[in-house]
């Protein structure tokens, strides 16, 4: 643990002392942004000295990493396009996430890559496979996950029963990895906050501190407050992913790096629909396909479109949601319908724009610019590359301090629950006996948690009612939810039942049934008064109500209206017009 000290929380006393810090000191490097690349930049430059400040305009990952596929892996469709270097890369972060980064949050998962041919396709697709399980060899990782292995059809029956027979004619099954990606956001942003980084959510860049040329800080508005407080800083990094020419523009509209918008969505159904022991990788038109295991459901996914719209809330159309359930349909003996939909959710991708008019065919790679003295920009990438992508951010930011500044050490720092994580679960017996909890109970806090789970069960011992599940959401105890207020910078109703947790996609009513038990919940440590909890459900309902509403429409456009007919949740301060 950093220096002695014990973990750090995100709770509201701490976001208050943060803001506090932010308007009296000057900082090395503030981070504008707190998604996964905000988060690990902000972590690389905590672990190598610098005094960090990060910025989040809403909650911690609430644009594109928490709305991603979920899956930490190398990308077996760069394979095709020959970009072996961005795929080497990529798996070996994997390794590193899954056995020594943070491997109480990321885990491997199987897929099963049904093929459609007889003669020329095995032979391809195994020779696509056998390099991507080389190339995972190659890293000088272990790797972390078993090879591949070929399946004739009716051994790949005995896994996946749910495949209609006459849809393919063998398979191949390899292995990848998937993580909590809100979750590991917020651990990450944890971990930084344990090594010195002072963390505000709900805290928005309205403009640049500027001395001539160079750019000294950011104005930042608390939107819980109202107020406004210069952060001063020797270096800014723009880590804002589909937000990056927004920012550019605060600047000046002076930015070398310019982002398009792909919407991808996806599609939870219980468990028990697809009967299956593995997942599933299916090859679309354009991509390819996911059926993805996620506890008690699956996730299906993704799309690739373009998209214009609102940035903050993509919606997901009847279109998008029928194109996702047409593929997946084209090799299940049984059918899903949309009566099968728990959830749906919608992200957006940033990718670094190019020639290409389709976003299925720009660049994942990543780019990191220095518009301006004092401001370093850094967009592109994947989820699984963020650490990679931070490092280059943070040289960046070196480069630009008149001082000498260590090389990153990521690599080697594991995240906050990751330490004797192993041994914990090995003795998850011996947890369920002495916390009166079940031991599934246990399993699934050591997956969320890691070794935080003391301080999960230490407040079920102060308080024996937080022991029990919510009602309506049993995957989910109640200390979660307080747990989300007081350590993991959860602000309102909405953070906790769609990024904490994810009742609001893993539930048919989608998180509605839950929402008064969860937001009674929260009023304590948030300082909230009934008509605060009042407020909180309201703005929830309507949100889910939007979402719904706007999954009926058939377009883009339609769609977005809808969704944004429904107010931002900002209960605690109304600015006026």
């Amino acid at each position: 643990m950093a220096s002695g000290r014990g973990v750090a929380r995100l709770g509201p006393e701490e976001r208050a002392r943060a803001l506090e810090r932010m308007a009296a000191q000057e900082f090395d490097v503030v981070v504008v942004g707190g998604g996964v690349v905000g988060a690990g930049t902000a972590l690389d430059a905590a672990t190598r000295g610098l005094d960090v400040a990060l910025v989040e305009a809403r909650d911690f990952a609430s644009g594109t990493s928490s709305r991603s596929s979920k899956l930490i892996h190398g990308g077996l469709r760069y394979l095709e396009q020959l970009n072996f270097e961005l795929v080497r890369e990529a798996l070996r972060e994997r390794a590193l996430l899954l056995q020594r980064i943070a491997p109480h949050l990321v885990r491997p998962v199987p897929f099963l890559f049904p093929m459609t041919h007889y003669g020329w396709e095995r032979p391809y697709v195994g020779a696509g496979v056998a390099l991507y399980d080389t190339l995972g060899f190659a890293t000088g990782v272990a790797r972390g996950v078993p090879g591949h292995r070929h399946l004739s059809r009716s051994r790949a029956l005995r896994l996946a029963p749910a495949l209609k027979k006459a849809a393919f004619t063998g398979a191949v099954q390899y292995w990848d990895a998937q993580v909590d990606d809100a979750r590991y956001v917020m651990t990450m942003l944890r971990t930084a906050a344990t090594y010195g980084a002072q963390i505000a959510p709900r805290a928005q860049v309205v403009g640049f501190l500027r001395e001539g040329e160079r750019v000294t800080g950011v104005r930042v508005r608390d939107l819980e407050s109202g107020e406004e407080l210069e952060v001063r800083a020797r270096q800014v990094v723009n880590a804002t992913g589909v937000w990056t020419d927004d920012i550019q523009e605060l600047v000046g509209g002076r930015g070398q790096i310019h982002v398009r918008a792909s919407k991808g969505i996806h599609l939870l159904v219980p468990r028990d629909r697809i009967h299956s022991l593995t997942g599933i990788i299916l090859r679309t038109e354009k991509s390819v396909l996911f059926v993805i295991p996620w506890g008690r459901h699956w996730i299906i996914g993704t799309t690739d479109t373009e998209w214009t719209l609102d940035k903050s809330h993509p919606a997901a159309s009847r279109v998008d949601i029928d194109y996702l359930l047409d593929h997946v349909n084209a090799v299940l003996s049984v059918p899903l319908t949309r009566d099968d939909v728990e959830g749906v959710y919608a992200g957006l991708r940033p990718l670094l724009s190019g020639e290409s008019d389709e976003t299925s065919k720009l660049s994942r790679e990543h780019v990191v610019a220095h518009p301006v003295p004092g401001l370093v920009m850094i967009a592109g990438g994947k989820y699984t590359t963020y650490r990679v992508m931070a490092q280059d951010a943070v040289d960046a930011v070196a480069h630009g301090l008149d001082q000498r500044v260590p090389r990153s050490c990521t690599d080697r720092v594991p995240l906050v629950g990751a330490a004797g994580y192993p041994a914990l679960w090995n003795t998850r017996h011996r947890l369920a006996r002495t916390s009166g909890l079940h031991v599934a109970r246990i399993e699934h806090l050591l997956q969320r948690y890691g070794s935080l789970i003391d301080e999960v069960l230490e407040l079920i011992e102060r308080d024996p009612s937080l022991g029990r599940p919510l009602s309506g959401a049993d995957d989910y105890l109640r200390a979660e939810i307080v747990y989300a207020a007081t350590h993991e910078g959860a602000r309102h109703l909405n953070d906790v039942l769609t990024r904490r947790t994810h009742i609001s996609i893993e539930t048919f009513h989608r998180g509605l049934a839950v929402a008064q038990e969860a937001a009674e919940l929260l009023a304590e440590p948030l300082g909230w008064d009934g008509e605060q909890v009042k407020r909180e459900v309201e703005y929830f309902t309507k949100r889910v109500e939007a979402e719904r509403r706007s999954q009926e429409q058939d377009s883009d456009q339609e769609a977005d209206a809808i969704r944004l007919g429904a107010p931002e949740i900002v209960p605690v301060f109304v600015p006026e017009d």
